[in-house]
C-alpha cells in the first residue's frame, strides 16, 4: 500500500510496483486477489516460497495454481526468482521446467 501511495504521489505514469510474492504472502496473504487488484500497477513479479525462501513447491504457496492464475488474469511481464535452493542450483530450477518455452 505504501509503495502504491508513493508511486501515486510521484505523479508519473512510468513507475511500477515490484510485486514480491514471498513478502506479500508473509505480510498480507491472499496473493491472487492482490495481484489481480494491483495488476495495472505491477511491472515485475519475483517469487520465493514461504516460509524458508526456497524454490516453489517447498513451502505453503500453491505455485502451480498461482502461476496459472497470473497467466489467466493477463500478466505479461517478467517473473524473477529470488530464492535460496534447498539443494544445488540445477535441482532448485527443476520446478520451472513446465513454464519454460522452447
Amino acid at each position: 500500500r505504501q509503495v502504491i501511495e508513493a508511486i501515486d504521489a510521484a505523479g508519473t505514469d512510468n513507475a511500477y510496483l515490484q510485486y514480491d510474492i514471498y513478502h506479500m504472502q508473509i505480510m498480507e496473504g491472499d496473493l491472487a486477489q492482490t495481484i489481480e487488484r494491483l495488476l495495472p500497477r505491477i511491472g515485475h513479479i519475483q517469487l520465493a516460497d514461504v516460509p524458508d525462501r526456497h524454490e516453489p513447491g517447498t513451502g505453503e504457496i500453491n505455485f502451480p495454481w498461482l502461476l496459472d492464475t497470473i497467466d489467466r488474469i493477463g500478466y505479461s511481464g517478467a517473473i524473477g526468482c529470488e530464492y535460496n535452493p534447498r539443494a544445488d542450483t540445477v535441482a532448485g530450477l527443476a520446478w520451472a521446467r513446465p513454464y519454460l518455452n522452447g
